[in-house]
């Protein structure tokens, strides 16, 4: 058996998230029959997070295992014949048996996308949040650093039951705008259920005035999602790239 590693995008607007459900279109669901259309055999692919209804992918990295001949170019060219279009398979490779995209992974890098002009962009509704008042992205950039480093990240989750931990080491975060347009990027050795949505809500608060800058440092010392800001909407939300030790 091959272990086959896909680096794929999608619209996730059509999408109940990344995994199956029953009668609900899923990105899960369609890469494996396309996969099984192609091979003959529907595999169980894993990737390297589960994204939610509504949320985009960049670079998500899925595995899975099968017998096929199929050499890597075949894959991409082959899937993305069969795949509709808000799906797109970009490289495939050989790996390790022993390689797991979720385990493996060492950082994941998300964006948040907001559309901060006074009237919304008609264009911009599938891939950004609306916000008409003008946010103060220095002082959310000013409060996101508060969250720079390994902390218990609970006042930032929904609740999920499968979750032992709730501690994650956020990397680097970021607030940047470039006119109106406004992206918060959050990298992180994992993530929790709603976590980039919840801390975006969050700064969000702050670039709009009613809340101190200090407040975030508040809310993450308190580990009680009540103490945070409310979810973002999840069109706004991204997976840009999944970092691994050794690449392909």
């Amino acid at each position: 058996m091959r272990n086959i590693k896909l680096l794929l995008s999608y619209d996730g607007t059509d999408f109940s998230g990344w995994q199956r459900q029953r009668d609900r279109r899923t990105v899960q669901q369609e890469l494996e029959e396309a996969i099984g259309r192609l091979t003959g055999t529907i595999p169980s692919s894993n990737a390297s997070g589960r994204t939610d209804a509504g949320v985009h992918a960049l670079g998500q990295v899925v595995h899975f295992f099968t017998a096929s001949l199929h050499r890597p170019e075949v894959f991409v060219k082959a899937l993305n014949a069969i795949l509709t279009p808000d799906v797109r398979i970009h490289g495939a490779w050989d790996v390790p048996q022993s390689f797991h995209c979720t385990l493996d992974a060492k950082t994941k890098l998300y964006r948040y996308v907001i559309d901060n002009g006074p009237v919304a962009d008609p264009f911009r509704l599938r891939y950004a949040d609306h916000i008409h008042q003008r946010l103060d992205t220095d002082a959310m950039h000013r409060a996101a650093h508060a969250l720079k480093g390994r902390h218990d990240f609970h006042s930032f989750e929904t609740n999920w039951p499968n979750r032992t931990s709730s501690v994650r080491t956020i990397t680097s975060i970021g607030v940047m705008r470039t006119d109106d347009n406004v992206a918060i990027e959050v990298e992180a050795d994992g993530f929790l259920y709603n976590m980039v949505r919840s801390i975006t809500g969050t700064l969000v608060m702050v670039g709009l005035g009613r809340r101190p800058e200090g407040w975030v440092a508040e809310a993450l010392a308190a580990e009680d999602r009540s103490a945070a800001g409310p979810t973002a909407p999840p069109q706004g939300l991204f997976l840009v790239r999944v970092c691994y030790e050794i690449s392909p």
